[in-house]
């Protein structure tokens, strides 16, 4: 095409919505789609650590310690999970996943002494039998969901929301629901299954103190008991998690991802993980149980540098999900021709839910899935998850901090009116919070 000077693309209508109205129109259903928040958000890029000098001084690299452990769990349970670094995986449901990139999870999170997560559907025993610490995900849908699996696991996490759609179920299309997902889920084969949003037993927080009690007396009080909520009223949803009783509670920002559901969803509900960790902080400052309970912060983390921010704001340990899966090889350019095949390329592919996935996955497709190997994929998540902690563990010696949970806001400053207002740090060069005095 020509470049012509005199043409100009409008910022309402721009050939993204163009495109979009069209598809909806040949189409008359709405698009579905994974991964999370492709719209530009205020996000940890826009936060700068303020490193020491002279007023204070930094840590030396080679010579003091910089640790790295999190407890999680201890306001009641018996046995609380001792983590060897504040990076857990979140949850990503055996379906949505194949059998191999759940086994991959386990054994990347095992080598490097963290936890997994189960997601929708169950557990399976590759997953059980390759994770030191697995948290059992206890969602909506009840999918999969048994006392033996409860009991199997090392925590139980309650789903109430989830970042990409606090308000939605999830979505697993027929083309991924085989015989043993089926099974598993006491499901038709072939047949779409959408996850309820809500779980059935119960209307609110009163609700969910009966159902917190119900699950420590079937695990005999041994597992701490999380609740997960989508970040949209965060202050009121962590206060309220905490007085039903939860141990940990995990905050999910909405540029984190899932596998399947309506991009109008993804894109304009919940908001921004940076904006949602200082409203739970203060919900539990306000309470006195900051620290007492954990606060798990997902959405959108991908470097060390995330790591340290989201502990500075306050969280004592933070969740991934899609940084996992693409550590394990998803959107990797050695299936560029595969990708560009499926109408999609390498770094762009987000169509999880056909099944389809040339990296072996996010497939049911048992050909697909032999080529994700979950010996490698798991040494490749090891070796990612080592990298983000040590790159937090640099920028914490750099702030004169011996332990990641040392970090506080006071380390950071913004780059923006909006990511100041929203973290509740100063502008860089001045004193000035937004919205405060």
């Amino acid at each position: 095409m020509t470049y012509n000077p005199t043409l100009r693309e409008s910022a309402t209508f721009d050939r993204g919505v163009i495109a979009e109205i069209q598809r909806a129109a040949d189409t008359g259903i709405y698009d579905i789609r994974g991964w999370g928040a492709k719209r530009k958000l205020p996000h940890f890029d826009d936060l700068l650590f303020l490193g020491a000098s002279m007023s204070r001084y930094p840590l030396e690299g080679y010579r003091e310690r910089c640790d790295t452990d999190v407890v999680l769990g201890d306001r009641n349970a018996k046995f609380p999970l001792h983590l060897d670094i504040p990076i857990t995986i979140a949850g990503m449901s055996f379906g949505a996943l194949s059998g191999q990139a759940k086994e991959a999870l386990g054994r990347g999170a095992s080598e490097v002494g963290t936890s997994t997560t189960t997601g929708d559907g169950g557990m399976t025993p590759e997953e059980r039998g390759q994770s030191k610490n697995l948290v059992y995900q206890y969602l909506p849908s009840r999918y999969g969901m048994n006392p033996d699996d409860l009991r199997k696991a090392d925590a139980i996490e309650i789903v109430l929301g989830q970042g990409a759609k606090p308000g939605g179920g999830g979505m697993l299309l027929g083309q991924k629901i085989t015989e043993r997902v089926a099974g598993m889920r006491t499901l038709p084969m072939g047949v779409d299954q959408r996850s309820a949003c809500r779980h059935p037993d119960w209307t609110g927080p009163d609700d969910l103190a009966i159902k917190i009690i119900e699950l420590r007396e079937i695990t005999n009080w041994e597992k701490p008991i999380y609740v997960k909520v989508g970040a949209t009223r965060t202050y009121y949803d962590v206060k309220l998690a905490v007085k039903a009783g939860a141990d940990v509670v995990v905050v999910d920002g909405m540029q984190g991802g899932t596998a399947a559901t309506q991009d109008v969803f993804i894109e304009h509900v919940g908001i921004p993980t940076l904006a949602a960790i200082p409203q739970a902080v203060q919900a539990l400052q306000e309470m006195g149980q900051h620290r007492k309970v954990q606060l798990i912060v997902s959405g959108g983390i991908r470097s060390g540098a995330d790591v340290a921010k989201a502990m500075a704001l306050g969280a004592d340990a933070v969740a991934i999900g899609t940084a996992a899966l693409i550590a394990l090889g998803d959107n990797n350019p050695r299936y560029a021709k595969e990708y560009q095949e499926l109408g999609s390329d390498a770094g762009f592919y987000d169509d999880f839910q056909a099944g389809r996935d040339p990296a072996g996955i996010t497939t049911q497709d048992p050909e697909l899935s032999k080529n994700l190997d979950p010996a490698e994929g798991g040494r490749r998540l090891a070796n990612y998850l080592g990298v983000l902690t040590m790159e937090a563990q640099t920028l914490a010696r750099a702030c004169g901090k011996s332990h990641l949970r040392n970090l506080e806001p006071e380390d950071l400053v913004a780059l923006t009116v909006e990511s100041s207002a929203m973290a509740r740090v100063p502008l860089a060069g001045t004193t000035w919070i937004p919205g405060k005095m």
